[in-house]
């Protein structure tokens, strides 16, 4: 059958081409495509290098096989070609991201890795081989229990150099999975992985989720990892003076609440006088206006399933409670230092919200509030190995060395 080639060649054309357009164009707000919009813009964007080369050897094979001599097959090069030339402007647009990065950090930290800590070597491989979570330099001490009952809702992880660490500073990392799943193992391990390696600790953690936990018991649970850093850290290496706070999604959204709440004994029950702030709070691709101040028109549908698994009430009903719940709302003039990292593609959590979050934390905080927007980039973009994680892996990093270097010299005094 010499038909089918050719238009077999043009199917898997167009289905690449189709998940090139959507890194681009993602499905918002009430659509029923979302979700599978965001996996594929996820995976398309992040991977721009890897759709190609699957592209690539379908096109060859399709060319040996004799697609090409038929009209359907040469539409389907050109296609190919069109979704070729949309990765490439991809790859592009995530190389671009280390100017953004560069540009949110010049305020604070300054120009070039120089400011703040030279660059770290990669262990080669990582991009090619995004999933693969692993640094031969950490070891990972697994399943520590911070707080008793919840099962393995009261564990966390320990990563840590394997020659050891000694006074180091800590970075505690809470999950994302919109309140109801997700685990400890299973995000930020690019930052975790890179950081550990270079002396940090970091500790992840899980905490309740709903819809048999109701808010605010995942932010309890935030504050109980932070009372178990305070007092048993050390053992590990780690300096509890100095604790940084970072988390992605609903953890983005947990971690800058548990920042703007510190020492707060509403959420701390039985442990109101353990110290519970932080040195600086790096949310990524957060929830920032739990209460809807901004009025989003996307809002009906979150505000519906927050009130049914994770506040137990509606907006109507109890706005104290949701204005509580709102890391928008709760800025203060005494907030810790942020920096807040979203993309401009994010199909679950709208860029608008931490748009506004920054801005707020610049005109009312004192501590520096940094913002980098970065084009192009969806929602959990940072969970594994890629040409933007890297960049903003990095720049991560300059920004707490440049905040802890300021803490010794402040001890030092």
């Amino acid at each position: 059958m010499p038909w089918l080639a050719p238009w077999l060649f043009l199917a898997v054309s167009l289905v690449g081409a189709c998940f090139t357009f959507n890194a681009y164009l993602p499905h918002r707000g009430r659509s029923p495509l979302i979700v599978p919009s965001f996996f594929a813009g996820w995976l398309t964007g992040e991977l721009s290098g890897h759709h190609f080369a699957w592209q690539l050897a379908a096109t060859l094979a399709f060319a040996w096989a004799g697609a090409l001599e038929a009209w359907p097959g040469l539409v389907g090069l050109g296609v190919t070609l069109a979704s070729w030339l949309g990765l490439g402007l991809l790859l592009v647009g995530s190389a671009r991201t280390r100017h953004t990065v560069e540009q949110a950090l010049a305020g604070v930290v300054g120009h070039g890795p120089s400011a703040a800590a030279p660059p770290a070597r990669e262990p080669s491989g990582r991009l090619l081989l995004p999933f693969w979570l692993h640094d031969p330099a950490v070891e990972v001490v697994r399943d520590l229990r911070y707080a008793p009952g919840a099962g393995r809702r009261h564990l966390l992880d320990v990563y840590r150099h394997r020659d050891g660490a000694r006074d180091a500073p800590v970075l505690l990392q809470i999950h994302g999975g919109a309140w109801v799943i997700g685990d400890k193992r299973q995000q930020a391990l690019p930052l975790m992985l890179h950081l550990a390696a270079r002396g940090w600790v970091c500790v992840a953690a899980n905490y309740r989720l709903s819809p048999k936990a109701t808010f605010p018991e995942h932010l309890v649970d935030v504050k109980r990892a932070l009372a178990w850093i305070r007092e048993q850290v050390a053992a590990y290496g780690g300096d509890p003076g100095f604790v940084v706070l970072t988390g992605g999604s609903a953890g983005g959204h947990l971690a800058a609440l548990a920042a703007l709440t510190a020492d707060d004994p509403e959420y701390q029950p039985g442990f109101e006088q353990c110290p519970t702030s932080v040195a600086a709070c790096v949310p990524f691709y957060g929830v920032y206006d739990v209460a809807n101040e901004l009025g989003s028109p996307r809002y009906e549908r979150f505000g519906r399933y927050l009130a049914r698994l994770v506040m137990k009430t509606t907006l109507a009903e109890d706005p104290a409670a949701y204005a509580k719940a709102s890391p928008l709302a709760r800025v203060h003039p005494g907030a810790p230092p942020f920096f807040v990292i979203h993309g401009t593609h994010d199909s679950l959590a709208p860029v608008e919200g931490a748009r506004a979050f920054a801005e707020r934390l610049r005109r009312v905080s004192a501590a520096p509030a940094l913002y980098a927007e970065l084009p192009g980039a969806q929602h959990a973009f940072e969970v594994f190995h890629s040409l933007r994680t890297r960049h903003v892996v990095r720049a991560v990093e300059r920004f707490l060395a440049h905040l802890h270097a300021g803490y010794r010299r402040q001890r030092a005094a």
